[in-house]
């Protein structure tokens, strides 16, 4: 754990989704970076829109943050955690995920 914010490898969340666990995948990229290439099951929320989009979450579904390289997710994972959601920030980012991605 990175200052107090829970994590998860790409590989553990790899694994949680092919086993159908009920997860709320979260990317909080850009619409550019999403459309080049997201995790199937993921929703776009960009960082900058989460705090009005917020309502949009399931406090009692555990959330997966998700970026790029995993530093804009972190801050997201710290803000919904401060907000009382089950949420892990995915270390590494896109940049680590060793699944298929959708466009």
């Amino acid at each position: 754990m990175s200052n107090g914010v829970k994590e998860i490898t790409p590989e553990e969340l790899q694994a949680k989704l092919e086993a159908g666990e009920k997860l709320q995948v979260i990317d909080v990229r850009e619409v550019e970076e999403w459309n080049a290439g997201h995790i199937k099951q993921a929703k776009l929320i960009p960082l900058g829109f989460l705090p009005t989009r917020v309502d949009e979450l399931d406090k009692d579904v555990p959330i997966v943050m998700v970026c790029r390289s995993g530093a804009r997710s972190h801050m997201a994972t710290e803000y919904l955690s401060a907000q009382g959601y089950d949420v892990a920030n995915m270390v590494g980012g896109m940049l680590a995920w060793p699944g298929d991605t959708e466009r």
